[in-house]
């Protein structure tokens, strides 16, 4: 026992390291996931925990700048940025300063790069005569195969334009159902058309077969008249009208490149029986490839040793060099060899586990933020003692979301754009204090929305030129909100001095639907109650499920809710429809809930929204955010932010919210962090000393008795 337990103590490795003894010092980054990707099907997938794994496997054409801001687009694949020609409904060129009615299609030409090669794979696998080994197994070769990894022979090849090709044709796919085919089929010409003809082409083929699930459509017999390979290295895409933000859709994964091959391959009836597909295990060229697929317990992605020509990025935003943004630049990408994504359903154990060493970075829950942050008297995020003995590091960024509480614009009392309805909104805009609700619900992690924009887009204006001057004050460098006292006068003004109306004697009421419910709810609704009673008006909680909710606002009969949006790319177009009369949820079933409608407004909405960035579109958006505030749909809410924690041997971190393949940039410093594990999980061994001793203390009295008694045996015999 004593040998046991020297050898143990003599090891070097923490008792409770969670990962193999092997892996200590390795250049390996462990991270976490809470539950299965259910598509890493580049055309299907579109939710954020998929994009988590797949942005770090496939590469489109676009990518965003990992440092700048606001966010810019810059190539991956592509070559060069695309290069736009614009057309009449005659086909004759337009001018690139073309009025965007005039123009009556887009082409868009990518150039990718030559030398960009997939990752080691047996779809690409070949034998001496040129044939594919593994595009047509049989039950027989099929008996060993369990696994992708149970595949004896991978092999590679180069990335052309005709893989981009295919992967757009995929989009209309009728078996696969994408999520943005609706958007596309909209733009892309004759996507629509084709996905109707696709359907009768496998319709056809499928009649009489017994066993469809193994039928292989051949994209690549069937052309799109919108999309087209022109040599080895360059496609083009044709659109209808003018259409800028098709720019951002190039960076996704939707339109990264698939090989013909690896269609071909996941198509057997027998891998789908064994669950390999292409939803399992991925294809790409990026700088990661998936080699362990366990949604019960890790995700693994390893170098892919194909991948090369991106380095880290030399130019940033100001402060980046002196936060060290900088030291690596030009050095070739990626810089870590392995990702370990650990299961970890609870955040509890895995806060421990950060603290410990175990994983990298980590998030801050609303269990552990006392623990880790504390806010200043400016009401800024700092972190605290404990965190910064230990070199932990905070990185705050604001999200491209906003969430806010909206007017339904048709109502007779809330809406409309009388000089009555615009004063009681705004009144109502100053009572309702966002500070402090993002204070109390958010621990302080948010922002108080001025308009429409969150920081980081086109559009947004910063300072004083930002502020919302129908509810805000520019107060020593600071936004200071309006006093109460004005958001009684502007009542009054109203007709509902003191909240009570002039005409009936009888105090206003105003209903707030939500789908939230529940005791973590009735905190917050509390506190929105709280808010209209400085105003002395009544506020109607009307809670539903969300069924319900949403009917009533498909319908049009919420008077006040709760809504909110995430930015699918960065451009003022995809927040300033929420604004746009034609887009009203009641009567368009459009994204506009409050169903706000003003002429001005939309007339500026068209003109803006297919324009370029430029000093003239941010004098139009300046404009419509006016208009906007000045007739004031919403309470302009909050942009969250996003708080995360990192390690010091975690290097090259900075938030980036639109782009998803960011794991190439980071870098760890192994031999740091092993040394930080091992000081801070020194084995506590002296209660395993105390019972080793009470142990002895316990059984020597009887060995030395029975010594003796067998010592006096043998005396007498």
């Amino acid at each position: 026992m004593f040998v046991a337990f020297w050898l143990v103590g003599c090891d070097g490795a923490n008792w409770n390291n969670p990962y193999p003894k092997a892996e200590s010092g390795a250049n390996i980054l462990y991270s976490s996931f809470d539950a299965r990707p259910k598509h890493l099907d580049p055309a299907v997938s579109y939710v954020s925990n998929e994009y988590q794994f797949i942005g770090q496997i496939y590469t489109p054409p676009l990518q965003y700048h990992y440092l700048k801001r606001p966010y810019t687009l810059i190539p991956l694949a592509a070559a060069k940025m695309p290069a736009v020609r614009y057309f009449d409904a005659k086909g004759r060129q337009l001018a690139a300063t073309a009025d965007a009615a005039a123009i009556a299609f887009s082409e868009y030409t990518i150039e990718i790069r030559p030398g960009i090669r997939y990752q080691p794979h047996p779809a690409f696998a070949r034998d001496k005569q040129g044939k594919f080994l593994y595009h047509a197994l049989n039950e027989q070769q099929l008996a060993s195969i369990y696994t992708l990894a149970d595949f004896e022979k991978v092999d590679s090849r180069e990335l052309v334009a005709e893989d981009f090709v295919y992967q757009i044709k995929r989009l209309a796919h009728p078996g696969l159902h994408s999520p943005i085919f609706g958007i596309m089929s909209g733009y892309v010409v004759g996507l629509k058309d084709y996905a109707t003809r696709l359907k009768q082409v496998r319709d056809e083929e499928t009649t009489g077969l017994q066993d469809k699930e193994g039928y292989y459509l051949d994209l690549r017999q069937h052309p799109l008249e919108g999309v087209s390979a022109l040599d080895r290295y360059r496609y083009r895409i044709r659109i209808k009208g003018k259409y800028p933000q098709l720019q951002y859709w190039l960076s996704m994964p939707f339109f990264a490149p698939m090989p013909a091959e690896a269609d071909r391959f996941y198509s057997q009836a027998g891998l789908i029986k064994r669950n390999i597909t292409l939803d399992w295990y991925p294809v790409g060229s990026g700088p990661y490839m998936l080699t362990v697929n366990n949604p019960n317990l890790e995700m693994v992605l390893e170098r892919n040793p194909y991948f090369e020509g991106e380095v880290y990025p030399g130019e940033g935003e100001p402060g980046d060099a002196e936060a060290g943004l900088l030291n690596d630049a030009g050095k070739p990408l990626p810089f870590i060899d392995k990702v370990v994504y650990r299961l970890e359903r609870e955040t509890i154990p895995y806060w421990s586990k950060f603290l410990q060493g175990y994983y990298d970075s980590s998030g801050i829950s609303s269990d552990s933020f006392d623990q880790a942050v504390s806010i200043t008297t400016q009401g800024e995020p700092t972190l605290t003692d404990d965190m910064r003995e230990k070199g932990i590091q905070l990185l705050t960024a604001v999200t491209t979301s906003t969430y806010f509480s909206g007017f339904n614009m048709r109502d007779p009392v809330i809406g409309g754009n009388s000089r009555r309805a615009r004063l009681l909104r705004r009144a109502i805009a100053i009572a309702t204090d966002y500070e402090e609700y993002i204070s109390i619900f958010n621990n302080g992690r948010g922002l108080a929305a001025q308009g429409p924009l969150p920081p980081g887009l086109f559009g947004h204006r910063q300072g004083e030129a930002g502020i919302n001057p129908y509810v805000y004050d520019w107060v020593n460098g600071r936004a200071k909100r309006k006093s109460i006292k004005e958001a009684r006068e502007l009542l009054a003004k109203a007709g509902y001095p003191n909240g009570i109306n002039k005409k009936t004697g009888e105090r206003l009421v105003i209903n707030f639907d939500t789908a939230a419910s529940g005791p973590d709810a009735k905190a917050r609704l509390d506190w929105w109650r709280k808010q209209f009673k400085k105003l002395n008006i009544d506020l109607v909680i009307r809670s539903t499920d969300f069924n319900r909710f949403q009917d009533k606002m498909r319908n049009g009969t919420a008077q006040m809710f709760e809504w909110g949006w995430n930015a699918d790319y960065p451009d003022p177009e995809n927040f300033m429809f929420l604004l746009y009369g034609p887009n009203s949820k009641a009567d368009r079933g459009g994204e506009n809930g409050a169903n706000y409608n003003n002429a001005s407004f939309n007339a500026l909405f068209d003109k803006m929204k297919n324009m370029d960035n430029s000093p003239a579109r941010q004098k139009i958006i300046d404009q419509m955010v006016e208009i906007a505030r000045r007739d004031g749909p919403w309470l302009w809410g909050l942009h969250p932010k996003a708080f995360s924690l990192h390690h010091g041997w975690v290097k090259n971190s900075k938030p980036n919210l639109m782009a998803n393949n960011t794991l190439k940039y980071k870098r760890i410093d192994p031999m740091q962090r092993a040394e930080q594990r091992k000081a801070w999980n020194r084995p506590i061994t002296w209660p395993l000393w105390s019972m080793l001793v009470i142990f002895i203390a316990l059984i020597l009295p009887g060995i030395i008795s029975y010594r003796r008694k067998e010592h006096g045996t043998g005396g007498q015999g």
